[in-house]
């Protein structure tokens, strides 16, 4: 059994053009991939500034991805992370966001996925003020599949770190009192997990009384440590037992559009080979199908400089990288020509 396989464009730093969008959609679809979602961090009216209006270019852009999806039999979903809402949830807040589900609902959207990621969650009554949200949410859109990511959505330290420790019981009472048509975002052990294993899948399933919906922060580069490098491989520690215990399994992809695609062809071919599947093999397969043969190859013979040495370490190789893709008339190659030089790095992880 597989996982519904789908994107979630859920990075920081600079977003993907809309033909970029377009041609990911397109071509994953035809591997398998059935959903996306928009909500890079960079469109500001999803997140902070959530009360504003999107610009009439924007929302008909937004407009076309969503008529391109349903022409590739992908479903097409928002991401909205209405700011700690939950900290004043009162009749103006109620008044917003109304005015902004209808503007989502404009765009014939398939999944609405509520984002209470990265912002402080060390208030009383988290969870109890979040269920109230996402069940006010659930009778007002028309979106017909609905997503949560908790406040807390890994077991990683690091989010306790960064936006104060996590109430007592918190995805218990999630998971007690949610709807349980409604989804709920997971990363892991780790907010970018090196693996996912089954047994910690079945704990979290237990506690949120629901399957998990997987939020894979593979291959994303989107932080200040992260950004140096461009994660090419292809996928290990998602073994195929997971299809029958996830309720979907979302990718965070890369800055990069058309490298994106490599590792991502890796993860179909994961729960499609099962035991079977041996990672190299499947990088080498799934290389040339992006790259074409010629390309392919030259990554694959530079990968351990762009994904292991890194951007700050390359010294005098980056010069040499830098003529060797320049010479390429390749989309593919452009992105790490630009990542050579600088132009995908993420100084901060700012909304």
């Amino acid at each position: 059994m597989t996982a519904p396989l789908g994107i979630i464009e859920g990075y920081y730093g600079k977003p993907w053009s809309w033909a970029d969008r377009a041609h990911v959609i397109g071509f994953l679809a035809a591997h398998g991939y059935r959903f996306y979602i928009y909500a890079p961090k960079a469109d500001r009216l999803l997140r902070k500034r959530w009360r504003e209006e999107h610009a009439k270019d924007i929302t008909e852009s937004l407009r076309g991805l969503s008529v391109h999806c349903r022409s590739n039999k992908v479903a097409f979903g928002i991401g909205l992370s209405p700011f700690e809402i939950y900290r004043n949830f009162d009749s103006e807040a109620e008044t917003a966001l109304a005015r902004k589900l209808a503007w989502i609902d404009s765009l014939e959207t398939d999944i609405l996925a509520i984002l209470f990621d990265d912002m402080r969650g060390d208030f009383p009554d988290l969870a109890r003020t979040q269920v109230q949200i996402m069940h006010w949410v659930k009778e007002r859109t028309k979106a017909r599949h609905l997503i949560v990511c908790p406040s807390y959505y890994s077991d990683d330290p690091a989010l306790d770190r960064f936006f104060g420790k996590r109430p007592e019981g918190y995805l218990e009472e999630l998971g007690e009192t949610l709807d349980p048509a409604i989804d709920v975002f997971w990363t892991g052990e780790e907010v970018c997990a090196r693996a996912i294993e089954p047994a910690h899948i079945r704990r979290v399933a237990g506690q949120l009384k629901r399957k998990p919906l997987l939020w894979d922060n593979y291959p994303v580069n989107d932080g200040p440590r992260m950004s140096p490098f461009l994660y090419l491989r292809a996928f290990t520690g998602r073994s195929a037992e997971l299809g029958s215990l996830l309720s979907a399994h979302a990718v965070n992809p890369a800055l990069q559009p058309y490298l994106s695609l490599i590792p991502m062809l890796t993860l179909a071919d994961a729960y499609r080979s099962g035991d079977e599947y041996a990672y190299g093999r499947a990088f080498e397969d799934a290389s040339p199908l992006v790259l074409g043969e010629s390309l392919a190859h030259l990554v694959r013979e530079d990968l351990t400089f762009l994904q292991d040495v890194g951007l700050d370490r390359l010294g005098k190789w980056a010069d040499r990288l830098r003529e060797r893709y320049a010479a390429l008339d390749h989309p593919a190659a452009r992105e790490i020509v630009a990542w050579l030089d600088g132009a995908y790095r993420v100084s901060e992880m700012a909304d």
